[in-house]
């Protein structure tokens, strides 16, 4: 099967990045079918991607006159098998509980067509693990999405133990075809590429904080004002080669061994969890939060990222 060939999408999972995944797809005139368990968490999700088509037409990064057609090209059903009947390409994206996707990719591996591709959208967890329960494994690989999975280009192509080059290739062509960025990653570790960077960041900004190194507001005030500006144009490793790997390496010699490199999380993560300060959802985490400066927060983050879409959008018109 060519990546051009397939039109028919199922995205098993109705939440946060399910009906973002569905909205992208259906945006990227794709037939869709929304699966999930309870009828109200589809009408839920339906309501949130008309929202959230709404926003980018008051942001002219759509036409309002587009949202209604974008719309009717997604189904909804809490019927699995129906979901999975027609489908070219199912993606799974249901709670991080290795168990649940295993049983979801053992049941999808018998509903779907032979030739069917089967994604998960797991952000860490083995791939390989997920499909152990099926039979043709070889169809199975990881799609990470980044969220909100209509804004962010990136999706990261996972290939499992056994899943088929062809199988990666197909999917990544049509990752590339809908307008995402897809990069492969060809060995199957907890957390791919992006997480392991991201994490192994928030550790060791933790770290700081917890001892007394620096306040929260100065740990993010240091990357958003520092070299956080560079990030868009300047990758780590092009900035290893701008500025020599002899330095870095000098640099290494000497500061390795004061970061932190515990296999645990930290202490006082833990306790603010324990304490139930949850961030946003809570209204104390390393920051108090009013549910007004959340948010702003969220609308901040979303005003940037349409700003980077538009901006992209312009230099193709």
């Amino acid at each position: 099967m060519q990546a051009e060939d397939i039109r028919n999408i199922s995205v098993i999972g109705a939440g946060l990045m399910g009906h973002g995944i569905a909205q992208f797809f259906a945006s990227a005139n794709y037939n869709i079918y929304l699966s999930d368990v309870k009828s109200e968490l589809l009408s839920k999700a339906v309501e949130n991607i008309r929202l959230n088509l709404s926003m980018m037409a008051r942001k002219a990064v759509i036409s309002k006159s587009v949202i209604d057609t974008i719309i009717s090209r997604i189904k909804t059903t809490t019927n699995m098998a129906e979901a999975a009947s027609d489908a070219q390409l199912v993606i799974e994206a249901v709670p991080e509980n290795l168990g649940l996707k295993q049983e979801i990719f053992h049941d999808l591996d018998q509903l779907c067509p032979p030739q069917t591709i089967l994604a998960t959208n797991t952000s860490v967890i083995s791939i390989t693990e997920i499909a152990a329960k099926a039979r043709r494994r070889e169809r199975i690989l990881g799609t990470h999405f980044w969220n909100p999975p209509y804004i962010i280009p990136l999706v990261e192509v996972v290939k499992g133990r056994e899943t088929s080059e062809e199988v990666v290739e197909t999917t990544y062509r049509l990752l590339k075809n809908a307008g995402k960025h897809p990069v492969k990653v060809m060995k199957d570790v907890p957390g791919f590429v992006g997480n392991r960077l991201q994490h192994a960041l928030w550790r060791e900004a933790i770290f700081i904080v917890e001892n007394g190194i620096a306040e929260p507001a100065t740990v993010d005030e240091v990357i958003k004002e520092g070299f956080g500006i560079r990030l868009p144009v300047l990758g780590p490793l092009e900035n290893v080669d701008m500025v020599g790997l002899d330095l870095t390496l000098a640099i290494h010699d000497y500061i390795l061994k004061y970061l932190n490199s515990s296999p645990n999380p930290s202490p006082l993560l833990r306790e603010k969890v324990e304490k139930g300060e949850l961030g946003f959802k809570t209204g104390q985490g390393f920051y108090t939060w009013s549910a007004e400066e959340a948010q702003r927060s969220r609308e901040k983050l979303l005003e940037y990222l349409l700003d980077r879409v538009r901006k992209e959008q312009s230099k193709t018109t």
